[in-house]
């Protein structure tokens, strides 16, 4: 890695816009399950999330989390764990399917009949409820508003075109005192085309500046070997604490 990237404090790239065009349909992402290209999973879970989780939640109880673009993030279970109730949304019903298997966790499954050809998946404790729909869908099943919610890989995810949407969509299903935890990437989008894609700070402002306070809570270096073959030579990940203004 270059010596003048290793820096925590590297400017963020300038050009905002040059990935604006780049487009992923959902059936790509479903592709990426089923052929197993899934690195962007963690198996032992965000360990930023779980550096912070306890101040987070302090002595919170009974919370509902929102885990948009959840795939099968083991951070679900952290929180149903804690006696909070967890909501998320994945395209690939495979991926859903994966967490309560991997989690060992008994299921049922019915179709959403506000939205044709969609499903949820509950666990049989109630507290883990994942919809299998496309998460511009899923404010149409008035599932109602959300305390916290869990954003590590999905505005990031999201094609830059949509963001404006995701964003309002989001705001949507903001509870009064929320928390809003997101996740987002720092490298040069010249190299790599993303996804995930990159989101500089002033864009967050821009799209939830109106509503959040915005906080950045930490930045890490999260550059790996297997990040060279993006053509980049630095990421770093930056953890927000989004809260009501």
């Amino acid at each position: 890695m270059d010596g003048s990237r290793t820096s925590l404090d590297i400017e963020e790239y300038s050009d905002t816009e040059v990935q604006k065009n780049q487009v992923l349909t959902l059936e790509e992402w479903q592709d990426k399950w089923v052929n197993g290209k899934t690195a962007f999973h963690l198996e032992q879970g965000h360990q930023l999330l779980k550096k912070h989780l306890d101040t987070f939640l302090k002595d919170k109880s009974g919370l509902r989390v929102f885990f948009p673009l959840c795939g099968k993030a083991v951070e679900m279970k952290w929180f149903a764990n804690r006696g909070h109730s967890v909501i998320g949304v994945e395209i690939s019903e495979l991926g859903i399917r994966e967490f309560f298997t991997e989690q060992n966790l008994s299921y049922t499954e019915e179709p959403i009949t506000k939205i044709p050809g969609a499903k949820v998946f509950k666990s049989s404790s109630g507290n883990i409820s994942l919809y299998c729909c496309s998460i511009f869908d899923f404010p149409r099943t008035n599932i109602g508003k959300f305390d916290m919610i869990w954003d590590r890989g999905a505005l990031v995810a999201i094609n830059p075109g949509d963001r404006k949407r995701y964003a309002d969509t989001m705001l949507s299903l903001l509870g009064k005192k929320f928390q809003y935890l997101l996740c987002v990437f720092s490298y040069d989008p010249t190299k790599h085309p993303g996804p995930p894609f990159y989101v500089p700070h002033a864009e967050i402002e821009k799209l939830l500046g109106k509503i959040c306070n915005i906080h950045c809570l930490e930045k890490v270096n999260a550059f790996e070997e297997r990040h060279k073959s993006w053509g980049i030579d630095y990421l770093f990940e930056k953890l927000y604490l989004l809260t009501e203004k």
